[in-house]
């Protein structure tokens, strides 16, 4: 892939498609033992050790796993909020109570997503974060993070510029989705790190 400042979308939908086909192919021993490695390499980020509120997502499929880290963050006494999609594609909030707190719910023709069942808290809700776990398919040596295209986090990332909140922007990601570089379009802001199983990645 040419390395360059401003690459089309169409670029981004084909770097999607390749990483999305390579998960895909992923045994389930491994998405799951994967996801007990992240929550430990992610429990030991200093962020989330002062965080008092944390906003993550359950992961699908073959999503690098978070159960594991939602419950040892709720363990620890960190209130965890949990995304609800919108008609719009904008996100709502709920707060995760464990499993058994969690709908299993299908947004038209889209996958399957599992989303907090309790009360929504509103939109607005993610500006308390302390730090917000993204997903995400791959992140470059810049931190610029690449997302499933569909423009809900682009949502609240802005959201959180507008109401001046600086939490720390995490994405938990497989290693060999950490690249040199990720087409970038002016809206792009870059994460804070990287959790892979091998470990944090930072970037300034």
């Amino acid at each position: 892939m040419n390395h360059i400042e401003r690459t089309p979308d169409p670029d981004k939908r084909t770097l999607r498609r390749q990483i999305l086909t390579v998960r895909e192919g992923l045994p389930g021993d491994v998405v799951r033992e994967t996801g007990r490695t992240l929550a430990a390499r992610a429990l030991e980020l200093p962020e989330l050790a002062r965080a008092g509120t944390v906003a993550a997502y359950v992961s699908v499929g073959s999503e690098p796993g978070t159960i594991a880290l939602l419950d040892a963050l709720r363990a620890r006494g960190v209130r965890v909020l949990l995304p609800v999609l919108l008609p719009d594609n904008d996100l709502d909030w709920g707060a995760y109570d464990g499993e058994g707190s969690l709908a299993r719910v299908r947004r038209g023709g889209r996958m399957t997503l599992f989303e907090p069942s309790g009360a929504p808290l509103g939109p607005d809700a993610v500006t308390d974060a302390d730090v917000v776990l993204l997903p995400g398919l791959a992140v470059d040596t810049h931190g610029t993070r690449l997302g499933r295209g569909g423009g809900s986090y682009d949502r609240v990332l802005a959201r959180l510029d507008r109401a001046g909140a600086r939490p720390a922007l995490v994405v938990l990601l497989y290693d060999t989705e950490v690249l040199e570089h990720v087409p970038t379009e002016p809206h792009d802001r870059p994460v804070h790190a990287a959790v892979t199983p091998s470990g944090v990645r930072r970037f300034g």
